[in-house]
C-alpha cells in the first residue's frame, strides 16, 4: 500500500503528518508499530513524531500523535502549529481559528501573521492528574514547586505541570548548552514518581522575559524543540516568581513566545515549516477488523 505523507516542523521538533481525510486507509494501519520504522533517521523518513489528520465529530478536526518509540501520546504544541498550518494550506478550512479534538482535550490554534498561536488550555498542577505519584508525611504535595529528586551523583529540583502531557521541569543555574541531557532525561523520564513516564525539561532563566530550554522528550528522546514542554516551563518560571507572565523561550531549534494570561490559559505563538511530500510503502499489519 502506497501512502502520502508530508515532513513539517516547528523549530526543528518534526513530524510526518498523514492526512487519514484524505487516504482513509491509513488510518487503519498499526502506527504503534510503523512509527518506530517511519521516525527511524537512518533507515526511514525520520521525525521525532508522526501527526494523523483526521475528521472529528466534537470539533473541526481530530489529530492523534504517535512517538518515535511507537507510543501514542496527548498532545504536542509544535505539531499542533504544524497540523494548523497544514490545514489551512491545504484549503480544508478557511476559519483563522480552529478546533482539534485531541487526547487532551480541545486545542484551539489560530492565525497569527506568519506564526501560528495555539491556546494550549490551562495548566494542571495538581499531582494526580499530571500524574506524579509524590506523597510527603502522608499527604499529597500540591503544587510540586522545587522538589528534590536525586539522579545519579545529582539532586535536583523540580517543578511538575501538566499542559496535557506530563513535564518535570528542572531549574539550573549553569549554561545549559553543555548539559547531558540524555543522561539525565532518560533515567526522569522512566522514574517511578511517574506512572505515564513524562517530559523533562532543563531550564535556565536569564531575566523576568527570557529563559533558555533543552528538552528531553518522552518517547523521542532531546529534541529541538517542544510547545508543551516550553509551555510548562514558562508556567513553572512564573510559579517559582522568575519571569513575568509573558517570556521568550530560547530552544535548540529557535524561540517560542509563551504568555499564561489573566484567563489562566496559556498561549504559545511560534512558526511552522513545511519541508516535503513524499510517499512510502507498507506491508505493515491493518488492525483487525471486528
Amino acid at each position: 500500500m502506497e501512502i502520502y505523507f508530508t515532513k513539517m516542523h516547528g523549530l526543528g521538533n518534526d513530524f510526518i503528518l498523514i492526512d487519514c481525510i484524505k487516504q482513509p486507509e491509513a488510518g487503519g494501519l498499526l502506527f504503534e508499530t510503523i512509527s518506530k520504522k517511519l521516525c527511524d533517521r537512518r533507515f526511514g523518513i525520520g521525525a521525532d513524531q508522526i501527526l494523523l489528520l483526521y475528521p472529528s465529530a466534537a470539533a473541526d478536526f481530530k489529530m492523534r500523535i504517535f512517538n518515535a518509540d511507537g507510543g501514542e501520546v496527548e498532545m504536542c504544541g509544535n505539531g499542533m502549529r504544524c497540523f494548523a498550518k497544514y490545514i489551512w494550506d491545504r484549503g480544508l478550512s478557511t476559519k483563522d481559528t480552529l478546533t482539534i479534538e485531541t487526547l487532551a482535550g480541545i486545542v484551539k490554534p489560530e492565525r497569527a501573521g506568519e506564526s501560528v498561536k495555539v491556546d494550549m488550555g490551562q495548566p494542571i498542577l495538581e499531582p494526580e492528574k499530571i500524574p506524579v505519584a509524590i506523597i510527603s508525611s502522608g499527604k499529597s504535595v500540591n503544587p510540586i514547586i522545587d522538589y528534590p529528586l536525586k539522579i545519579k551523583d545529582r539532586e535536583f529540583k523540580m517543578t511538575c505541570v501538566s499542559m496535557g502531557n506530563p513535564h518535570a521541569v528542572i531549574f539550573l543555574n549553569e549554561n545549559i548548552s553543555d548539559f547531558p541531557v540524555s543522561e539525565y532525561g532518560a533515567v526522569i523520564e522512566h522514574h517511578p514518581l511517574f506512572p505515564k513516564r513524562t517530559n523533562v525539561e532543563f531550564v535556565n532563566v536569564q531575566s523576568k522575559s527570557e529563559v533558555s530550554m533543552r528538552v528531553w522528550e518522552r518517547g523521542s528522546g532531546e529534541t529541538l524543540a517542544c510547545g508543551t514542554g516550553a509551555s510548562a516551563a514558562g508556567v513553572a518560571s512564573m510559579l517559582k516568581g522568575l519571569t513575568g507572565r509573558k517570556v521568550i523561550m530560547h530552544l535548540k531549534g529557535g524561540d517560542l513566545e509563551i504568555e499564561w494570561a489573566q484567563n489562566n490559559h496559556v498561549y504559545m505563538t511560534g512558526p511552522a515549516v513545511e519541508a516535503f511530500e513524499g510517499k512510502f510503502k507498507t506491508s505493515a499489519d491493518r488492525k483487525k477488523e471486528k
